[in-house]
């Protein structure tokens, strides 16, 4: 077999060998992965799923890795990190609105920031979401009562399995809370997602980016490394509410532990290993579902391969 390293070479693909995902995770955790990738392009994003395919390796594509819990065994394969795909580009505009082409590795408090300063109101609920646009679309990223579903209007896919560019239109995302056909159909990568925004006065929507910002410094632990909410909403009931009130906060499991700011938070005090918080999750979904009948469902997403 062709070395590994001379094929992406060839394309002028950025990548690193034996790196530790703990690098790449705002959860500070994860083992070594063998290769890890950084295309900046989707052509190379593209080319590097078809090498991984055709040498029978196995892939995994992440953004800013904000809501992933790395495995301590690592990744045999390939990690392949779209955070420097960048990329915005104007698609179309009238006197209300202004439609933005945005790659799926433009993170999004910048891009809140930016659109903020082009006088445009729809990402005000994202400036403080330390996730990617493709991680958004993936998991219909949400805060303060609104979702990229809002202002999303078509997207731009790779479909691995057909070897295939397509563009999916906002009904075709299928969306959920925290949900999409991206996270069902594990073929389909985002390239890009375009925007719809609309124009507004800058004064005002800095000020609901500003008390957003405030909002979650006052409410979330963004001091500590973690992957945000480790559980979804469930139906009916706020999670942090139900851990808080079966008495879990701060409750710990070796360096992993519940916040004791915000309970739905699993945070990593230092050295924690994903042993340490799944052993810590589990506990927390089982003593919940004990005490109040709801199950917890993990909304953070686990990568290991051994």
């Amino acid at each position: 077999m062709p070395v590994l390293s001379d094929i992406l070479l060839s394309q002028n693909v950025e990548f690193k060998t034996k790196f530790k995902l703990s690098g790449v995770s705002t959860f500070k955790i994860g083992g070594e992965a063998d290769f890890i990738l950084f295309p900046d392009t989707a052509e190379k994003l593209v080319f590097s799923i078809r090498t991984a395919k055709e040498y029978g390796i196995a892939y995994k594509v992440v953004g800013n890795a904000s809501n992933i819990l790395f495995g301590d065994g690592g990744y045999r394969g390939f990690v392949i990190s779209t955070k420097k795909m960048k990329g915005i580009s104007v698609v179309r505009e009238n006197n209300e609105k202004r439609d933005i082409a945005c790659a799926c590795g433009e993170m999004l408090p910048a891009l809140s920031r930016r659109t903020a300063s082009d006088f445009l109101s729809g990402l005000e609920f994202a400036c403080g979401i330390p996730g990617t646009v493709g991680g958004a679309v993936f998991m219909n990223a949400g805060a303060h009562g609104s979702q990229i579903s809002d202002v999303l209007l078509s997207s731009k896919a790779y479909d691995a399995q057909r070897d295939e560019t397509l563009e999916l239109s906002a009904d075709e995302h299928l969306f959920s809370y925290r949900e999409s056909v991206y996270s069902r159909a594990a073929s389909l990568i985002c390239l890009e997602a375009t925007l719809s925004l609309s124009f507004a006065d800058e004064s005002v929507i800095n000020s609901r980016i500003n008390e957003n910002m405030e909002k979650r410094r006052a409410s979330q632990p963004i001091e500590l490394a973690s992957a945000g909410s480790f559980f979804k909403r469930p139906d009916g009931y706020f999670a942090a509410k139900l851990i808080d009130d079966c008495g879990l906060k701060g409750y710990r499991v070796g360096g992993a532990a519940v916040s004791e700011k915000h309970a739905g938070f699993i945070v990593n005090l230092g050295g924690a290993s994903s042993a340490d918080v799944l052993e810590l999750a589990e506990y927390v979904s089982r003593t919940v579902f004990d005490k109040t009948g709801v199950r917890l469902e993990r909304e953070v997403g686990y990568i290991e391969r051994l």
